[in-house]
C-alpha cells in the first residue's frame, strides 16, 4: 500500500510539474510569436493561413515536420526578431529572402548571427538546401553584396541567365 501511495504520489506530482513548467505546442501558440518558435517536440512552428467559411484569411500556427536538433521550448526574442531582419508574420519560410542585400546584412550582422542561434540555424538551413553556405555568404556580403547574390543565384537559388563575365575571377564554391 505504501509502494502504491509513493507511486501515485510520484505521478501526481510529475503531473503539476509538466502543467507547471510548460510545454510549448505550436497549435497553441498566438499568431505573434508563432513565426521562428520551437515546439517541446523540437519542431519548428509556422504561420499558416486558411480560409474561414465566410471567405475571410485567417492566421494559424502549425507544427512543421521540421527538427531542430539542439533546440526545443523557445519562443524567439523580440530582439532577435528586429536584429535579424524577420517578421513574426511571415507565412512560411523561403531561401528567397537570402537574395535580398538588406536582409542577408542584418542575418549576417553581429547582433543576428553572434546572439541569435535559432535564426541562423533557419537560414543556414536554408542556404544549405540551395547549396549555399552561410558563413562564406555573410563573408562574401561583407565585402561584396552583389556577389553574394551571385553566388546563391548560382547554386540554383533561383536560376536566371547570367553572362559569363560576371564570373571572371570569382572563386570556386566551397565544397558541401
Amino acid at each position: 500500500m505504501a509502494l502504491f501511495k509513493l507511486a501515485l504520489l510520484l505521478f501526481l506530482s510529475s503531473l503539476f510539474l509538466h502543467a507547471a513548467v510548460g510545454e510549448i505546442v505550436c497549435e497553441d501558440l498566438p499568431k505573434d510569436v508563432c513565426a521562428f518558435s520551437i515546439a517541446s517536440s523540437g519542431k519548428r512552428c509556422l504561420l499558416e493561413t486558411y480560409a474561414t467559411r465566410d471567405g475571410k484569411v485567417e492566421y494559424q500556427c502549425r507544427t512543421s515536420e521540421v527538427v531542430v536538433e539542439r533546440m526545443a521550448d523557445y519562443i524567439e526574442t523580440d530582439e532577435c526578431i528586429k536584429a535579424c531582419g524577420v517578421d513574426r508574420n511571415s507565412v512560411g519560410i523561403s531561401s528567397d529572402a537570402l537574395l535580398e542585400p538588406q536582409f542577408t546584412s542584418k542575418l549576417c550582422s553581429p547582433a543576428c548571427y553572434q546572439k541569435c542561434p535559432n535564426i541562423v540555424d533557419l537560414y543556414f538551413n536554408l542556404a544549405a538546401g540551395e547549396g549555399a553556405f552561410l558563413p562564406d555568404l555573410c563573408d562574401t556580403a561583407r565585402t561584396n553584396p552583389r556577389r553574394s547574390m551571385i553566388q546563391l543565384t548560382s547554386s540554383g537559388a533561383a536560376p536566371g541567365p547570367i553572362s559569363s563575365e560576371s564570373f571572371i575571377g570569382a572563386p570556386a564554391s566551397a565544397p558541401m
